[in-house]
Order: structure tokens, then sequence, then C-alpha cells
């Protein structure tokens, strides 16, 4: 069996080393991109030219100009402007190459990061499963005839199948954490604010958020390190909160763990691969001498919160695009079915996720962290979305998104965390969620977890 890809922590690690160098690692991830990408379809553009001129370009440089991402190769969701590449929002309605690197994408080369290409993603992330009329369907590399989830899935497969150590994603009501628990990653949502949308004012108003996706903890914390701090024209701003490398890197403490597998979405059940997740994680945790007990959240009804601005931010994003006419029919659909949320729907919303955010944190009351499953079902066999319209698709997507975007609405840190392999041989993935600017101790208790039960790094070839 070959070794695994290395970190992006072990790449920094390995170049300051010398035995390693920038070019190398770039060629690394071009050719596992060549060798895999056609049969899993994560990758929309590769911009392998482009990466070979940065890794050479940076290793002239001296060893004191190095960041903590230092000749890392990162990959980059469709949703965030990579200057020079199309930013398709996973359709064809925009035609003009980004003038300029989006103000994430900027802070991750300036820390040394190397960006090897964009990824797939369904149509303006509105739906958790990677399939589009433009570009096809993205396939998960534990199992190809199965999803990867989405919205952020092309970001996720590049991950698990080894192409890159990061990839960034963005999670409007879990599409950071639905690829991550079907592809057996690390994703966690930030808290909101936490993480700047510029040059927009927001992303889908308060309920949207960049992020990466990673194959271990670390990982994820540097990241967001490095990608972390509002800019003036953020609506919204996270508080006070220390490293989260270095919480990363500590021992969590003794904490509170409250675990429940009661859906915040009525009539949605969780599978039972999903239930002794939880239970096993729950037990571990217990094992690890953590105060776990179950507990009944009290979960509030978001939809007045939520869906209005799932359909503002659909139409805002439809709006500013080039081609409107060229959207798929089931995202024109979803424009037409939103034409009543007008403005004052929209302050109305947010109002509303002021209150949902109260009432959902009344259980940190009780706990330091509370334990859920991530997504409801299992991974669906690809075509999910096929022949589907806006509302079928809406119903199709209930399961995954039911335990993620009531934090979304409430603004809380939450992320996924690998919990082995289901019946059905695919990743299952549990949610810890924090308190409000609760990353710190969500990164120190992930990654006890997964020096306690470590995951595999990458998908073994289906």
């Amino acid at each position: 069996m070959s070794e695994p890809p290395p970190s992006a922590a072990e790449i920094v690690a390995r170049i300051a080393s010398g035995a390693t160098t920038p070019q190398a690692e770039v060629e690394r991830s071009l050719t596992a991109i060549e060798a895999g990408n056609a049969r899993l379809n994560a990758f929309s553009v590769v911009l392998a030219d482009r990466a070979r001129e940065q890794a050479r370009y940076l290793g002239l440089g001296s060893g004191e100009t190095r960041g903590p991402l230092y000749g890392v190769p990162v990959a980059i969701k469709e949703e965030l402007d990579v200057e020079g590449c199309v930013t398709t929002f996973g359709g064809r309605g925009n035609s003009t190459p980004a003038a300029a690197d989006g103000e994430v994408v900027r802070r991750l080369r300036a820390a040394g990061a190397i960006v090897v290409g964009k990824t797939h993603m369904p149509e303006f992330g509105a739906w958790p499963y990677t399939e589009s009329v433009a570009h096809g369907h993205t396939r998960n590399p534990w199992r190809t005839s199965f999803s990867p989830g989405g919205s952020s899935g092309g970001s996720a497969v590049a991950v698990a199948a080894g192409m890159v150590p990061v990839a960034m994603g963005g999670d409007g009501g879990g599409s950071i954490r639905i690829p991550s628990a079907c592809c057996g990653l690390f994703g966690l949502k930030p808290q909101r604010g936490r993480v700047t949308s510029a040059p927009h004012e927001h992303l889908w108003w308060a309920l949207g958020t960049a992020g990466p996706l990673t194959r271990t903890v670390l990982d994820s914390a540097i990241v967001y390190d490095v990608i972390r701090g509002h800019l003036p024209v953020d609506r919204w701003r996270a508080g006070e909160a220390g490293s989260f490398a270095d919480a990363a890197r500590r021992e969590p403490g003794t904490l509170r763990v409250g675990w429940s597998v009661v859906s915040p979405a009525k009539g949605v059940r969780p599978h039972a691969d999903h239930v002794v997740a939880v239970r096993d994680t729950a037990r571990l945790l217990s094992d690890l001498g953590h105060e776990v007990r179950e507990v009944d959240p009290h979960y509030p009804d978001i939809t007045a919160a939520f869906v209005p601005q799932f359909f503002a931010g659909i139409r805002t994003e439809a709006d500013e695009v080039e081609h409107y006419e060229r959207l798929e029919r089931r995202t024109r659909e979803t424009y037409r079915l939103g034409s009543w949320v007008t403005p004052t729907v929209i302050d109305a919303s947010l109002r509303q996720t002021e209150r949902v955010s109260v009432k959902a944190n009344r259980v940190f009351d009780r706990v330091d962290v509370l334990l859920t499953p991530a997504i409801a079902h299992r991974p669906p066999r690809v075509g999910v979305l096929d022949r589907t319209g806006s509302v079928r698709a809406s119903l199709k997507s209930l399961p995954a998104i039911a335990y993620l975007s009531i934090w979304n609405v409430a603004g809380n840190p939450a992320c996924s965390v690998p919990a082995g392999t289901g019946t059905d041989g695919l990743p299952v993935g549990v949610q810890l969620v924090g308190p409000t600017d609760g990353e710190e101790v969500l990164f120190s208790l992930s990654a006890q977890v997964e020096q306690a039960r470590p995951w595999p790094l990458v998908a073994p070839r289906s």
C-alpha cells in the first residue's frame, strides 16, 4: 500500500527541512489530478502552468518570507474568484474571467498556498449534491456510483482522493459539512463573520461562509488562521478568538458534552448508521474523560429565517451573472418561486435569525459542546437531482441539511468529524457544535478524537 499524501502541515515542514520543494508538491498534486479527475469529475479548471510558475517563484524566495501554507497546493470552489478564471458558480451564467482574486484567495496566496485549480459545485450551491447540467455528476472517491454530497462536492473529492491536501468550500446550509461527512473529511463551518465575504457584503445574508475541507484537523485550523478576519465591507463580524492552530495542538480539558439524535427538521429521522456513530462517539468522549450525557436541544423552527435567505441568496447571485438565460431550468424556477422575498421580507427574516440564535444557544447553558449526526441519510447514488424541479430537489435535500442548517441560522461554529464507515462501506460523520465564537474548543476536541480514533487520510480506490 502506498504512503498517503502529506498534509498541508507536513508539506510546510518538509519544505522547511529541504526534504521537498514547492515544485515537487505541485507536480505531485497535478499528477494525482491527471490520474483521477476524469473518473471523479472534481475539477472544473486545472491551472497547471500557473501553478508551476507560482511554485517556481516561491522556490526562489528565502526562508524568512515563507508563510504558514508555503508550497501547499490548494483547490478553490467555483463560487470564489480566482484571477483569470470565470467564476461560474457551477453553471454557464458567466463568461468573463475575474479581474482579481477574491480576498480569501488573496490571503491563501499571501500565506504561500499555490492554487492548482477550481472545483465543481451545483449551480449557486443551491443543493447538497454536486450535479449540474453544465458539468455533470461529481463522484464519491469511496464509491464512484455514489454522490460526494455538496455543494462543496468537488472540493471534498479533490481532498479525499489525495489530489490536494486543502480545498476551499462554502457553507450556507451545510455545504462544507455535508461533503465532509460523505467523503470522510474534517470540515468546519466557522462562527458567522469569522471569514470575510469581501468583495461582497455577505454570502446568502446571515447564512453563508467560506472555509476549507481537509484531511486533518490541524490543516483546517492552519487555513482558518490564514483566512479569518473581517474587512469594512463585511456585514457580520465574529467575536475575539485565539489561534485555531494552537487550539488544535492542545488538550481540550474536561468538557460537558451533550448528545442527541433528535432531528431539528420535523419528519426527518436519522439512518441507523448515524445513530450508531453518535452513540459510539459519545462513548469515546466519555472514555476520554469528558462528562457526556444525552440532552434534548429543544431546537427552534428555522423556516421563517432560513427559507427567505435561501431564496434571496439564489436571486441575488442570479441577478449578478452575465447570462441569466443560460442558467439551469431548475435555477430559473427557484428564482421565480422566490419572487415573494422582498427587502421587507429579508429584514423580517434577519430579525427571526436573531431569535433563532438566542433559542438555539440555550443548550450551551447546559453543555460545552453538542454532538449530533452530521447528515440524516446515507450518501445517495449519483443522479439524485436528475429530472427534478425546485420542489423535488428541496425535498431530496432535506435529509442532508436537517442537522446542519440550524447552525447557519444561529451562526455557531459546527464541524463534521469522521466516525468510521457505515454498513454500505461509505464514510459516516458526526457533527460537533460549539457555543458562539467557540471554534477553539471544537478544534481541540476534534483533534483529540482524531488522535484517539484515526481516520483514513484518502479514500480507497473504488
